[in-house]
């Protein structure tokens, strides 16, 4: 196989496409969603997904957090599903996060938080699944299938949407703007040429992909995928966490990936791989910025820049096709890691 006949880099490549669609399909709906929420401000705001789409719920995190000012925290389903307690959710907004819709513990907090007068969002590409059902409003991601087990589009398209509910909620104009871009900076970003980092991650056991931020929660995406895709033992982490105690890892040529946008942690990032580059560690920095790219020992430069809640998602879109390219240089079909299965239900 060849990367371009992987289904992984084939739905990454569908990304920009599904992400119009997904967001031109669900404006008017979203809108009307926020003017809600304005009318009707939830006193906090819970997510509930596994995987990937527990990756884009944290991305959500910091959508709620930054833009709206809203407390936002995921849902601990066996608190639910195992414990058997209720929680007080009356009138906080609950948002369930799957591409299938079909894990049983997803389901039941779904229905849970209903029942306790949450306003219970889901966003899932199966619009006709038990979660769907079981939530009051529904957004679907409309990815169509996913035959990679590793999503791609469907997460760029979870981001996506959660970006657009928290423009419409807190009415921030240029993130609305911004957002009507999107769909062609991700166009964009999948010609970046990360090759070079290949090299680096061959033979490496492990390693940690760093973020602040909205880079963060990114990070914890394409950790996951160095995981399923390579079997590479990936840990994201916070840039602040980093000095915290993991630092404690790094020996000479031990990865780290860094990702980099224009962003308020910037700087403070900058300052941190100054200092890691005197640690032996080999840095790959993923960046549209140059100041940042002439810190690493191996850049990997993202080809366009569009706003920075956005650029992380970026990063992401032109990560895909890179974990592609390593799971084969490495020995591993990306499209099928062993043990894993597209529906995973757990409870």
């Amino acid at each position: 196989m060849n990367a371009a006949e992987s289904k992984l880099f084939q739905e990454a490549h569908q990304a920009p496409s599904v992400v119009e669609q997904t967001l031109r399909e669900n404006q008017r709906e979203i809108a009307q969603l926020g003017a809600f929420l304005r009318r009707h401000p939830p006193p906090f705001v819970l997510t509930v997904a596994r995987g990937s789409s527990d990756h884009a719920a944290l991305y959500g995190k910091y959508l709620f957090e930054t833009l709206l000012g809203r407390v936002c925290s995921p849902a601990t389903p066996s608190v639910h599903t195992v414990y058997g307690q209720r929680l007080a959710l009356n009138r906080a907004l609950l948002i369930a996060i799957s591409q299938s819709g079909q894990s049983p513990d997803l389901i039941e907090v779904t229905r849970q938080a209903r029942r306790e007068g949450a306003l219970t969002l889901a966003l899932v590409n199966q619009s006709e699944s038990p979660l769907a059902q079981a939530a009051e409003v529904v957004l679907p991601l409309l990815a169509g299938p996913e035959e990679a087990v590793a999503a791609s589009k469907s997460y760029l398209a979870s981001v996506a949407l959660l970006a657009q509910l928290a423009a419409a909620w807190a009415e921030d104009k240029p993130l609305q703007e911004a957002l009507a871009r999107l769909p062609e900076a991700l166009h964009q970003a999948l010609q970046a040429d990360w090759q070079a980092g290949l090299e680096a991650l061959l033979e490496a056991e492990r390693g940690l992909v760093v973020g602040r931020g909205y880079a963060f929660a990114v990070a914890q995406e394409l950790a996951l995928k160095l995981k399923e895709t390579s079997a590479f033992q990936a840990e994201a982490l916070s840039a602040a966490e980093l000095w915290h105690g993991p630092l404690a890892l790094v020996e000479e040529g031990f990865p780290l990936l860094v990702l980099a946008p224009r962003d308020k942690p910037l700087p403070g990032l900058l300052e941190g791989l100054e200092t890691l580059r005197g640690k032996e560690a080999h840095l790959l920095v993923a960046s549209s910025e140059a100041e940042a790219l002439a810190l690493a020992h191996t850049p990997l430069p993202l080809p366009i820049r569009l706003y920075p809640v956005l650029d992380p998602i970026l990063l992401a879109q032109a990560f895909y096709p890179f974990a592609v390219q390593l799971a084969l240089a490495r020995g591993r079909n990306p499209d099928a890691p062993r043990h894993l299965s597209k529906v995973t239900r757990t409870r």
